[in-house]
């Protein structure tokens, strides 16, 4: 038997889920300075200031992002646009349990939409992973007691997650098959992240302009909105979109989902560390079975 996953691929891809729970962090705390909508546009458009030094290239007419718009456009609706503004308008209707729940499902869309759109087989070893993967999850939102998962009742944020969810998927896939763009864009990191990031913001404007024409609610400008924009433009956009990318490439887009279901195990732990209370018991089983959901998919004869 050999693996497909080497310690820096794991690495990388745990780099993402890290980023993305610091996300879902931030964007709770923040969810009543901005609109959801506008607080995806400020991020993305940070993000892109910031690697315009980097790519600045790719804008010009011969690079290649022009011509090929309809995959640009694409990536950048699944990514920047839609599951990032589904994201934090999951976040501001629904619980935290709710969206990190129907998060947790990411592994079973990713198989599903490989094999109907990608023509990619699921073996059972995939198949075996995910449960383990997800259970991991369900103990830890439900605190060891899985008598509380009884509880949960959903919500429309738990569909906006859920859309999101499927959106993540179809973005990977995508980034799995190449589609035509210039080897000069898709090899260059910064490059290509721009390039979804341009058409990322035309979605994203037209997002936060009908969020706009809809609700009243204002954006409160000060440090504690401008430090969470610095946070969520460099970490969960730049540093996780190239980790996550890399990883998606090397490992492929169904192995790399399963570390996704790390991000609500991490942001338990953080939300723990904000309250001041210890990891309990019930974390450390739910890391067993995560990695353990990781590696089984991951392992092939």
């Amino acid at each position: 038997m050999h693996t497909r996953l080497s310690p820096s691929t794991a690495l990388l891809l745990t780099i993402p889920p890290l980023m993305w729970a610091g996300n879902a962090v931030v964007g709770r705390m923040v969810a009543e300075l901005v609109p959801p909508m506008m607080l995806n546009l400020l991020r993305w458009a940070l993000a892109g200031l910031i690697l315009l030094p980097l790519a600045a290239w790719v804008l010009r007419r011969d690079s290649g992002l022009w011509t090929h718009w309809r995959r640009f456009a694409w990536l950048g609706l699944l990514s920047v646009g839609a599951y990032n503004a589904l994201q934090y308008l999951a976040l501001k209707t629904s619980s935290p349990i709710n969206v990190t729940l129907v998060a947790a499902s990411m592994p079973i869309w990713m198989q599903l939409i490989g094999r109907l759109f990608f023509e990619a087989p699921v073996s059972r070893r995939q198949m075996l992973g995910a449960v383990l993967s997800i259970a991991g999850v369900l103990l830890v939102l439900s605190r060891g007691q899985l008598e509380a998962l009884l509880q949960v009742q959903l919500v429309a944020g738990d569909v906006y997650i859920l859309i999101a969810a499927v959106c993540w998927a179809f973005y990977s896939w995508m980034l799995a098959r190449p589609g035509g763009e210039p080897d000069t864009i898709r090899g260059d990191w910064a490059a290509f992240l721009m390039a979804q990031i341009v058409y990322g913001l035309a979605w994203s404007a037209l997002f936060a302009g009908g969020e706009w024409l809809v609700t009243d609610q204002p954006t409160v400008w000060g440090w504690p909105l401008i430090a969470a924009l610095v946070f969520v433009a460099v970490g969960p956009a730049v540093l996780a979109y190239r980790a996550w990318g890399i990883g998606v490439q090397r490992a492929g887009p169904t192995v790399a989902s399963f570390f996704g279901n790390l991000t609500p195990l991490l942001a338990a732990l953080m939300s723990a560390a904000l309250l001041g209370e210890l990891p309990q018991l019930y974390h450390a089983a739910a890391f067993v079975l995560i990695v353990a959901g990781i590696v089984v998919s991951s392992v092939r004869r």
